[in-house]
């Protein structure tokens, strides 16, 4: 059985380039209950660092916006590899998740 990070990981690898998930959307996929899933999610997704391997780029705000993290060049850095998959971003610095978010068929 997967452990928590394991699951959000799995989760977060799924998404289509080009497209982004939220924290919530994502915790509610890997089975994490509760108020505190979209949270979790972000610690899951911090422990990665830079990882390539899990594009934990592509997870976003319930806002459409990116949350600030540690280090302070990872939102830039995010931004930078969204906009290089073709995700654009409004005048308010979000994106428009009803054209980019991830909807998947399970």
């Amino acid at each position: 059985m997967q452990n928590r990070n394991d699951r959000v990981w799995t989760v977060v690898q799924e998404i289509p380039h080009g497209q982004v998930a939220t924290y919530g959307q994502i915790a509610m996929l890997a089975g994490i209950l509760g108020r505190s899933g979209g949270r979790q999610v972000g610690f899951a997704l911090a422990s990665l660092g830079r990882n390539p391997q899990v594009p934990w780029h592509r997870v976003v705000n319930a806002n459409g916006g990116l949350s600030p993290r540690a280090d302070p060049d990872a939102v830039e850095f995010q931004r930078i590899l969204l906009e290089a998959e073709g995700v654009f971003f409004d005048h308010c610095k979000r994106i428009d998740l009803a054209r980019y978010r991830w909807q998947p068929e399970f």
